[in-house]
């Protein structure tokens, strides 16, 4: 029994000592997130951009601007209004966007760049700093990361002492997110220290996951084998100390006692963070592999039969027009905005009844791998979401998006406006993401405000590193 009691000993030290700098690199980045995602967090003027009601329809139709300029087929074309002018902004079949006068039909040269930072400086409410550097970004990276999910974006990076950089998504006119110095440093940081990015970099992400998960897995080994040495020797811990204080002896082995009580008390706190990363690197393991593929459509300027001026909405009312194929028809996607989005044929003119829900479909069994309206058995549901929520949260950015919900308990959330999945939450993903918000970004202390709920989570990591801390030094002093 003392044998496997000092084997205990050994192997808690070793898978201690193995996780020690993982654990001190996770819980400081821990602790600075709050700083990052709230305190710290600069502010803008405006988050959100909502163009002001069209006056007057343009003078030329959009099939008028395409003869105009020689265009015979397009990915997509939508309308927009800004520097005074309205311009039709049709995406190319080479995935560019040009600019041409609603008016003259006139090209807008390096309309979109023009676009990129009028709408910078609308989000900034700063119509005077000067534009440092504007670049198209097509991938991710330090500063601007997976997590803000939209791509491409346009960087418009500002002269001004913050340094403060705006990423602009000009096809649905919206903002990516906005960085200033202190945060650009932060986030570099976070994603070295709390996700490893350096590893994905040299080996690919599949190794980072598993090394991750590896350690992870050490982690909870420790902790296991620290509570079963507690288990085992806590009538002599407790014998210990009575004849310490009998015999008025100076207590020598107080980082040992430290690091047992602290850690006894953040044990489920350790566990919860634990058992959560494990979970959510597993699923991120499993569910590596090919790129999706991405729903894409050629648009020919003879299928639009009838003039978007045509069609009977009020402009005052139209928040942005774009054109979508499918079902062997090409239709005016006309958004308002209150959020509703309906639907024009563009060779008839004639009102596409839940015209969204059945484009949602569509696309929700294209991205699953069954294009078309193939029966499902069972009832499909197909419900608008405006609002993020614990299943669709803020992460996913988009919004609105229509929640396809299959009978199979697959989830899938569409932005028809783009004609892209926002996201899949089926079974074990479900699950992950409730475990992985609730259990690891303490989401269940919502209730309490998004200041106590940080701090708390402070806390929760600042106990995990104090008892990792402890245990170093205990290790230090025994030798």
């Amino acid at each position: 029994m003392a044998t496997a009691k000092q084997n205990f000993y050994k192997w808690h030290r070793i898978l201690g000592l193995t996780a020690l700098v993982p654990v001190i690199m996770w819980t400081l980045s821990g602790l600075s997130h709050p700083f990052m995602s709230n305190w710290f967090r600069p502010v803008i003027a405006q988050e959100v951009y909502k163009p002001a009601p069209a006056k007057t329809k343009p003078a030329l139709s959009l099939q008028q601007v395409l003869n105009k300029n020689s265009i015979d087929s397009f990915i997509n074309a939508g309308q927009i209004s800004f520097n005074k002018d309205t311009y039709y902004q049709v995406l190319g079949t080479d995935s560019t966007y040009n600019y041409y006068s609603a008016n003259t039909g006139v090209l807008l040269p390096g309309g979109d760049k023009l676009y990129a930072t009028y709408l910078a400086r609308y989000f900034t409410q700063d119509s005077t700093s000067k534009i440092k550097a504007i670049s198209l970004q097509k991938t991710f990276d330090s500063h601007y990361q997976p997590i803000n999910r939209l791509l491409p974006v346009w960087k418009v990076a500002f002269d001004t002492p913050n340094g403060m950089d705006v990423y602009i998504e000009t096809g649905q006119s919206r903002m990516g997110t906005f960085n200033n110095n202190t945060r650009k440093v932060m986030l570099a940081v976070f994603e070295q220290m709390h996700t490893w990015q350096f590893l994905a970099d040299i080996a690919g992400d599949q190794v980072r996951v598993l090394v991750l998960l590896v350690i992870v897995s050490i982690m909870f080994l420790s902790l296991l084998s620290g509570l079963t040495i507690y288990g085992l020797f806590w009538k002599k811990f407790k014998a210990a100390q009575q004849n310490r204080k009998a015999g008025n002896r100076k207590d020598n082995r107080f980082v040992h006692r430290f690091h047992r009580q602290i850690g006894l008390i953040v044990s489920f706190v350790m566990l919860t963070f634990v058992i959560s990363a494990a979970f959510h690197l597993a699923v991120k393991l499993h569910n590596i592999g090919p790129e999706q593929k991405s729903y894409t459509q050629v648009i020919s300027g003879k299928d639009l039969t009838v003039s978007n001026l045509a069609l009977p909405y009020a402009d005052s009312s139209v928040k942005n027009i774009n054109l979508v194929k499918f079902n062997d028809s090409t239709w005016y996607q006309v958004s308002d905005f209150k959020k509703n989005i309906t639907y024009y044929n563009t060779q008839t003119g004639t009102l596409l009844t839940d015209g969204d829900t059945q484009y949602a479909r569509w696309l929700a069994n294209f991205y699953r791998g069954k294009p078309g309206a193939k029966k499902v058995k069972g009832t499909v549901n197909i419900t608008q979401v405006r609002q993020f929520d614990n299943e669709y949260g803020f992460i996913n950015k988009r919004l609105p998006v229509q929640k396809v919900a299959y009978p199979t308990g697959e989830n899938w959330y569409i932005e028809t406006t783009t004609s892209q999945p926002a996201t899949k939450v089926a079974g074990i993903d479900r699950a992950e993401g409730f475990s992985f918000i609730f259990l690891h970004k303490y989401f269940g202390m919502s209730w309490a405000g998004k200041n106590i709920r940080d701090i708390v989570s402070m806390l929760a990591a600042l106990g995990v590193l104090v008892v990792s801390l402890f245990g170093f030094s205990a290790f230090i002093k025994n030798k």
